[in-house]
C-alpha cells in the first residue's frame, strides 16, 4: 500500500450541480475524471469540455443508479481512465410525499437512487482500490438528512441515513486498505434539485440560517477535494455538514407563532 492513490476520480451525477463543481474542481487539481448522467447528456458533455479546458482528460457515460448491474459503469470508467483513485457518490433524487401517502414504488425508486445504487458503486470502485494497493478515498454526498428528519421527505431521510451509515461501516473495513470513506452531508444548496440557479445562493435571503442564505455548489465542491485530496489522509468514518450552520438551529423552533410547519 504506498498511501499516493493515483489523481484519477469517478463521479456520479456530474451533469449539473454539486456534482458538475466537483468534477472541474478536481479537474483544476489535476485529476482525470470519469462521470456520468441519467438523463441530461447535454449536461454533462458541458461538464466534460470544461474538465478538457482544464487540462484533465474526461470520460462520460449513461447510468441508472436503480439499475443492479450499475457497478458496471464504475469498471467501464476505471478502464478508461487506468485506474480510480476516489469515487464521489453524488447522484440522488428526492420527493415531497408524507408517509401516509408515499407509493411503495416511489419508496423504492428513492431508495434504489440513493442507498443501493450508492453502495453498488462503492462496492465496485473498492474492489478496484483494493486490488491496485494504493489506497483511494470513497466520499458519500448524504444530505444534512443524513441526521435529520425533514417532513414530506421520509424515504429521503431513511435512504441518506443510511448511506451515513454505509460510509462508516466500509470506513471500518476499508481503512486497512488505505481506503478511506467519508461523508459529505449538505443542507439547501442552490442546484437544479432545489430549483434555484447558482447565482441564487447569494441572493436568497434564509432568515432561519445562520449564514442567512442557501449554500453555493463551489463550498460543498471545496469540501468534496479536501477530502479527495493526501490533506485528509486522517480522516475516515466521519460526515462533514455543509449547511451553514442550518442543523444547529432545532431549538430555536419551539416558539414559531403558527404550526405552518406541518405541511409540505
Amino acid at each position: 500500500m504506498s498511501g499516493a492513490h493515483p489523481r484519477l476520480a469517478i463521479i456520479t451525477g456530474a451533469d449539473s450541480g454539486m456534482g458538475k463543481a466537483t468534477a472541474e474542481l478536481l479537474a483544476t487539481e489535476g485529476f482525470d475524471v470519469g462521470l456520468t448522467f441519467h438523463t441530461d447528456e447535454s449536461g454533462a458533455e458541458d461538464t466534460r469540455a470544461g474538465i478538457e479546458r482544464r487540462g484533465g482528460r474526461c470520460f462520460v457515460t449513461r447510468q441508472d443508479l436503480k439499475s443492479p448491474d450499475t457497478g458496471d459503469v464504475i469498471d467501464e470508467l476505471a478502464g478508461q481512465l487506468g485506474g480510480v483513485g476516489v469515487l464521489v457518490n453524488n447522484a440522488g433524487t428526492g420527493h415531497s410525499d408524507m408517509a401516509l401517502d408515499l407509493s411503495y414504488d416511489r419508496w423504492r425508486e428513492v431508495l434504489a437512487t440513493d442507498l443501493d445504487g450508492p453502495f453498488l458503486c462503492a462496492q465496485r470502485a473498492a474492489r478496484l482500490m483494493v486490488k491496485a494497493g494504493d489506497g483511494g478515498r470513497i466520499i458519500n454526498v448524504t444530505s444534512v438528512h443524513e441526521h435529520l428528519p425533514r417532513l414530506g421527505a421520509v424515504a429521503y431521510c431513511t435512504a441518506k441515513a443510511g448511506l451515513g451509515m454505509l460510509t462508516k461501516v466500509l470506513s471500518l473495513e476499508l481503512a486497512e486498505h488505505g481506503v478511506l470513506v467519508t461523508s459529505v452531508a449538505p443542507g439547501e444548496i442552490a442546484t437544479p434539485m432545489t430549483g434555484k440557479d447558482e447565482s441564487e445562493a447569494f441572493g436568497v435571503s434564509r432568515p432561519g440560517n445562520p449564514v442567512g442564505r442557501p449554500g453555493h455548489v463551489n463550498e460543498v465542491a471545496s469540501v468534496i477535494a479536501f477530502l479527495a485530496s493526501p490533506r485528509s489522509s486522517y480522516v475516515t468514518g466521519t460526515s462533514i455538514t455543509v449547511d451553514g450552520g442550518l442543523s444547529n438551529m432545532a431549538a430555536h423552533g419551539h416558539d414559531m407563532a403558527d404550526s405552518g410547519w406541518r405541511q409540505v
